[in-house]
């Protein structure tokens, strides 16, 4: 599968994961809104955890440079797909600042775990190679 169609679709199940999620618990928005507030960076986490484990698979090498790649990737297309849901004149409307205070924040989980694992299989692969 070309690379690029690739981050494409990851970065579209990205952000339909915690999407449905958020569907399925929505009624703990209205009675309980700290803990779906709480659960809601958690998916976001295991999400972008699980899927650069899956995207790093088909990777040798260069893991760094591809976790920013996909990070940046995949923060942009949660918050296009998002805005194109919240901002006006949408059914769920939010103001820009709202919605960046509420929910667009939240996305930056996802570049800084990619990043994170990226440096972390970089070292390791340098470690590997060191040794050998």
């Amino acid at each position: 599968m070309n690379k690029y169609i690739k981050i494409m679709l990851y970065g579209i199940l990205m952000w339909l994961i915690p999407f449905l999620v958020s569907f399925l618990i929505y009624p703990l928005k209205q009675s309980a809104n700290p803990f779906f507030e709480s659960i809601m960076p958690v998916v976001i986490t295991a999400t972008v955890v699980a899927l650069t484990l899956s995207y790093f698979k088909q990777q040798d090498k260069d893991f760094l440079s591809e976790g920013i790649t996909i990070g940046i990737s995949w923060f942009v297309i949660s918050i296009a797909i998002d805005l194109m849901m919240f901002l006006p004149p949408s059914p769920m409307h939010m103001g820009f600042s709202d919605y960046m205070m509420d929910v667009g924040f939240t996305y930056l989980i996802i570049p800084v775990v990619t990043l994170g694992m990226g440096y972390t299989a970089d070292k390791e692969l340098k470690k590997r190679i060191k040794e050998d």
